[in-house]
């Protein structure tokens, strides 16, 4: 694990940012890829979705992380708000950031946003996978202590190590990164079914929202309870989760009674 892969002079060259960056780039490939294969002509406005998308899908996950996790820390800090190498990117504001923003641009232009957030959604997942790499190299989004003789054990340079010290943490985003891939396949599968449109995409939301809230079990970053009961991401999954199943249902009994299924 290493936070720093080299330096120029003496600005450092964070594993974070190229790991975030390339986690970007190579959903961007990805989604230009099934945007071609399903032959609507999207690919064409691949490249721009990919920098609004994650442009505002990063600035999302930042101020997301800083409003709703860590106010009470950075309203006394106003100048590190932007400091993302110090940790604290919520995946969650990622989505609605990027996810809106891409989806205004695709409105201008006058495409089905749609049938394209159902073509880009196992492209999303990929890229929330691969970015959970860069968590890992920058030792945030850290699990909770295991109290045994197994878990990760994070360099001294780390916000984890901060939190808990030399104690074996939950390596709860590995796990995460491996069930986006999971995801990433079941998602794959679905779109070879005669799916309504927008369930893809929904089927998304539901899949990520329930990984994440069992996940959040795990976490050690942000363990206080909204209410007494569940983490602030454990109550946004829950209402993603329930909103989408409510769509998704919908959807297809409308699909049912128009024929479509």
């Amino acid at each position: 694990m290493h936070q720093y892969l080299f330096y120029i002079g003496d600005f450092p060259i964070r594993s974070y940012g190229v790991i975030l960056s390339l986690s970007i780039f190579l959903a961007a490939g990805a989604g230009y890829f099934f945007a071609k294969a399903d032959g609507r002509g999207y690919e064409k406005f691949l490249i721009d979705i990919a920098l609004v998308g994650g442009f505002f899908g990063l600035l999302g996950a930042r101020l997301w992380d800083v409003f709703f996790f860590d106010w009470h820390y950075y309203q006394n800090h106003l100048s590190e708000i932007l400091n993302v190498w110090q940790g604290g990117m919520a995946i969650q504001g990622g989505i609605a950031g990027g996810v809106s923003a891409g989806a205004i641009y695709a409105r201008k232009k006058n495409l089905d946003v749609v049938r394209l957030a159902d073509i880009l959604a196992p492209a999303i997942i990929l890229g929330q996978a691969l970015g959970r790499c860069a968590n890992l190299m920058n030792g945030d989004a850290f699990g909770a202590p295991t109290g045994k003789n197994f878990g990760i054990l994070y360099p001294d340079t780390t916000l984890a190590y901060r939190t808990y010290g030399n104690q074996p943490l939950y390596p709860a985003e590995v796990w995460e990164g491996q069930l986006d891939i999971v995801i990433f396949a079941l998602l794959l599968i679905f779109r070879c079914t005669d799916y309504i449109k927008g369930q893809c995409f929904l089927l998304y939301l539901m899949l990520y929202s329930a990984a994440r809230f069992l996940l959040e079990f795990f976490r050690g970053d942000y363990p206080q309870l909204v209410s007494g009961i569940f983490t602030g991401a454990q109550t946004t999954a829950v209402i993603s989760f329930f909103v989408s199943l409510a769509i998704f249902v919908f959807l297809q009994v409308k699909g049912r009674k128009d024929g479509k299924v």
